[in-house]
C-alpha cells in the first residue's frame, strides 16, 4: 500500500504540470512554451502569468490555478479510493 502511494505522489506534479499547461490560453504558444516544471513546483515564466491566471483570456476564464487544483483535488480522490 504504501509504494502505490509513494508512486502516485510521484506522478501527481507531472500531472498537474500538464493539465494546467492543457489549460494555459494559447495565442502566440508563448506561455506554454514558457512553463516548466521544477521538481514539483510549476513554474510560469512569462510576465503576464499573473493576469493569464485571474482570468483575463477567454480561452480561461477561470485562469490555470484554479482548475488545476480542481483537478488534482479529484485525482487524489480518485487514487486514494483505489489504495484502500
Amino acid at each position: 500500500m504504501f509504494e502505490e502511494a509513494e508512486r502516485v505522489a510521484q506522478t501527481l506534479p507531472k500531472e498537474a504540470y500538464d493539465y494546467f499547461v492543457d489549460s494555459t490560453p494559447i495565442r502566440t504558444g508563448n506561455a506554454r512554451r514558457s512553463t516548466s516544471l521544477r521538481g514539483s513546483t510549476i513554474d510560469a515564466n512569462y510576465v503576464y502569468a499573473e493576469r493569464l491566471d485571474q482570468g483575463y483570456s477567454r480561452q480561461a476564464p477561470k485562469g490555470m490555478t484554479e482548475p488545476t487544483e480542481k483537478f488534482l483535488q479529484k485525482r487524489i480522490d480518485d487514487l486514494i479510493g483505489k489504495i484502500k
